[in-house]
């Protein structure tokens, strides 16, 4: 995994418009938007930033850039989150990113707590989390629109210890 960098835009616009890729995740954003938030996440992360740590999944050996993973810190819980193009769905690479991830946060950012947020009926994003030991903490009713339907939010936790 390396730091998102400019020229990583063309990965990062496809992981947000890619239908396959969002459709149980977000509603597509205008590109304005996108690359605000593209531009937010090119900032140098730190414990103390308030925006997201984005990190580009590159496949050993070929170092093609597959995915993104990252985490946001908000009142002492990372928020971890990953995207993947759909060509690596179910190959391990979600899971073993969130793994190196969290590894990463708490043997140098001395982070513990975790956090996962999934839409209703993703159920292999919630079975990368179960992999990698998150456990289901909470379900908020009717918390997310997508395409105009309303999903709850499946709110998974995990703490290193």
């Amino acid at each position: 995994m390396t730091p998102l960098r400019k020229d990583d835009w063309p990965l990062f616009q496809t992981l947000h418009s890619t239908e396959q890729v969002i459709a149980q995740c977000f509603d597509p954003l205008p590109d304005t938007v996108l690359q605000q938030k593209f531009q937010q996440r090119l900032a140098p992360w730190h414990k103390d930033a308030d925006h997201w740590q984005c990190l580009v999944i590159r496949q050993h050996g070929s170092g093609e850039a597959i995915g993104v993973t990252g985490m946001c810190l908000s009142q002492g819980r990372a928020e971890v989150g990953y995207l993947l193009l759909p060509a690596f769905y179910g190959q391990g690479f979600g899971t073993e990113s969130l793994q190196a991830l969290i590894q990463w946060a708490a043997t140098t950012q001395d982070i513990s707590h975790f956090k996962a947020v999934v839409t209703e009926g993703n159920t292999a994003s919630e079975r990368v989390l179960q992999k990698t030991g998150f456990q289901l903490a909470e379900k908020v009713p009717q918390a997310h629109s997508i395409a105009g339907k309303r999903y709850a939010d499946h709110i998974y936790h995990f703490d290193a210890v």
